[in-house]
């Protein structure tokens, strides 16, 4: 069976590692979203005088935007391993790049494929392979190993993902409409707290002794 995990303690360990290290989480916010998104702008910007650089462009941008998308995944996880997430680690998991392709190919059909299925099947299908993209980048599995063991992982507890889901979204529009500088504090926390439930469903981890055994929350580190 899964390890259970309780929601408000993922969101209260997201909310205290954010607010130990503010500062770096708005730096990496920042930096990254700059890398996904100044290339796209610029892109845009030349398409009608230079077509082929503008597709150039467009397309080191995809590239860059998945090896981003791995390295905030593997810096958040350091943070519930205990440890202390740095700016080299948002490039650090490019060796990756076609497993995490490939990955996110199938789950995008799979999801899509539900969704056609009268919605709810895709619904369902999404929150059972939702940690695919964490356990490539934690360990290293394949395409096909990593939605295997997601669909372990989240076995009967996909209603409480559900329901985790939602308030993360809430917590993501309560800090957009703070004129959106709301969002550089709710995308770290909501982040961790996904990480931190990760880590809950999948206990074998350098910090296993507290996850599993110590029925109070680990202090979270500070950069």
């Amino acid at each position: 069976m899964p390890k259970k995990f309780v929601i408000s303690e993922a969101v209260q360990f997201g909310w205290n590692t954010t607010k130990s290290n503010i500062g770096f989480f708005i730096g990496i916010v920042i930096v990254a979203g700059l890398l996904q998104y100044v290339p796209d702008i610029i892109a845009a910007i030349i398409e009608a005088d230079a077509p082929v650089l503008s597709i150039i462009i467009r397309i080191a941008s995809f590239v860059l935007s998945i090896i981003i998308g791995m390295g905030l995944i593997k810096i958040f996880l350091r943070f519930c391993d205990g440890e202390i997430g740095e700016f080299s680690d948002l490039f650090s998991c490019y060796p990756l790049f076609f497993k995490y392709l490939v990955g996110s190919i199938l789950y995008g059909l799979i999801v899509a494929a539900g969704l056609i299925l009268l919605i709810i099947p895709g619904i369902i299908w999404a929150i059972k392979f939702q940690f695919f993209d964490y356990l490539i980048v934690d360990k290293g599995l394949g395409p096909i190993d990593a939605l295997e063991k997601s669909s372990e992982i989240t076995r009967g507890v996909k209603w409480d993902l559900f329901i985790f889901g939602i308030l993360l979204g809430i917590i993501n529009l309560m800090g957009f409409l703070c004129l959106v500088v709301g969002l550089f504090v709710t995308i770290p926390v909501t982040m961790v707290a996904i990480a931190f439930v990760y880590r809950k469903l999948m206990p074998k981890t350098p910090r296993e002794y507290y996850m599993n055994h110590d029925p109070q929350l680990p202090d979270p580190v500070s950069v």
